[in-house]
């Protein structure tokens, strides 16, 4: 059966750090040739044609309005309208509330925007998407991406209030946002630690935990360890360009 994977274009929490991207990931289901750019962080975009051809993009999901995962489409609109020739705009978006306003460029005939809410579901090609409102505002959406080998589900942005669980208790992969470690976790907050995203991932019987969204300024290894030392499962830290497969 032809895998289900994830590539990471960008992985850093809330800016871009040093030589980084900000969040965004394109998943493929190779059996059914279908191809999406899931957040769109500024950064993401330069890495996504790297790993793509645009013109076999199927569709674009942003999790949320917050600028660190969605800025980039303004780049693709102007590459889509001037620069590329593309023969499959418009593009399906599936996008939470708040972002199309906040757009620089007109998306007629580039995009075919649709918002998305908590209990949502859509097809994009092969794959089955279904959202859940996250703890995170403005209104955040984690999605649950399912092909015939396999489901990744996606945290978007969340604080420990909000578990993975919420998008099934059969993730073959959980990228979860882990921002920072627990000496930084406060009441109210809106981002989990390597502690609870380890805990959130157990929970909700994970078989594999990918941690995002890091500080900059957060050793990458303290975040894992945490992580780890609350989940059963193999733990890694994204990376830019890193690929995993279900």
């Amino acid at each position: 059966m032809s895998p289900l994977t994830l590539t990471v274009l960008g992985c850093d929490g809330s800016h871009a750090g040093p030589g980084g991207a900000a969040s965004g990931y394109l998943v493929r289901d190779w059996g059914s040739a279908t191809a999406i750019w899931m957040d769109a962080g500024p950064g993401t975009f330069a890495a996504l044609q790297c790993y793509a051809d645009l013109a076999t993009l199927d569709g674009i999901v942003l999790s949320h309005q917050h600028t660190d995962h969605w800025s980039d489409i303004d780049g693709f609109i102007t590459a889509a309208r001037w620069t590329m020739d593309l023969d499959n705009l418009p593009i399906p978006v599936l996008a939470a509330p708040g972002i199309r306003p906040a757009l620089q460029h007109d998306i007629d005939g580039i995009l075919d925007w649709r918002e998305i809410g908590d209990g949502d579901g859509a097809h994009i090609g092969g794959l089955q998407l279904s959202f859940s409102r996250t703890d995170h505002p403005p209104p955040t959406m984690g999605v649950r991406i399912e092909g015939p080998s396999g489901v990744v589900g996606y945290s978007a942005d969340s604080g420990p209030q909000w578990s993975l669980a919420s998008l099934g208790s059969d993730l073959d992969l959980a990228l979860c946002e882990a921002t920072f470690t627990e000496d930084h976790e406060s009441e109210g907050a809106i981002h989990m630690s390597g502690r609870q995203a380890g805990r959130s991932a157990e929970a909700s019987r994970a078989r594999r935990l990918v941690l995002t969204h890091r500080w900059s300024k957060i050793p990458a290894i303290a975040v894992l360890e945490e992580a780890r030392a609350g989940f059963s499962g193999r733990v890694d830290a994204a990376e830019p360009g890193r690929g995993y497969s279900v």
